[in-house]
């Protein structure tokens, strides 16, 4: 009986999570950007799959950093937009045409932002596209790479 309990909520606490994500996105966004984000910027620098995006706000001409999901392409990056195009990030590098991207210690100067809808996520390894999936994210950016730094 404890273990069937146990398992109960192993299975309920991320199926919540992706619940909130699906249903919640701009809840869910704002508590990131005011509490998760600090702490992502820390490690998302250094971890495969992630990364740290760095945008000029376009109003208050303020530098933003914010983690995301990234996928290297041969010309570029993909990222998740998880919770939706209508992020402040999302428009800022749209405006500005161009950002910088951390990712596995190496920092890319990436342009020419194109947002692109697709719900069948294949450019997505298998198990990223089941997430993407549960959560209903079916917008991505795609970058290309214009110059790399150390």
């Amino acid at each position: 009986m404890i273990v069937a309990v146990s398992v109960i909520w192993l299975l309920a606490i991320p199926l919540t999570l992706i619940l909130l994500v699906r249903f919640y996105k701009r809840q869910v966004a704002a508590f990131h950007r005011a509490i998760t984000n600090r702490v992502a910027r820390q490690f998302a620098t250094r971890l495969p799959g992630f990364g740290v995006i760095t945008n000029v706000g376009r109003r208050s001409g303020k530098l933003y950093e914010t983690p995301v999901n990234v996928f290297r392409r041969p010309d570029g990056f993909l990222i998740a937009l998880t919770y939706g195009r209508d992020s402040g990030w999302v428009k800022n590098v749209l405006a500005a045409g161009s950002c910088q991207l951390e990712t596995r210690r190496v920092l890319y100067q990436l342009s020419a932002p194109i947002v692109m809808h697709d719900p069948t996520r294949l450019r997505f390894p298998l198990p990223v596209r089941i997430i993407l999936g549960l959560i209903d994210a079916n917008d991505f950016m795609q970058l290309s790479t214009s110059a790399r730094s150390s």
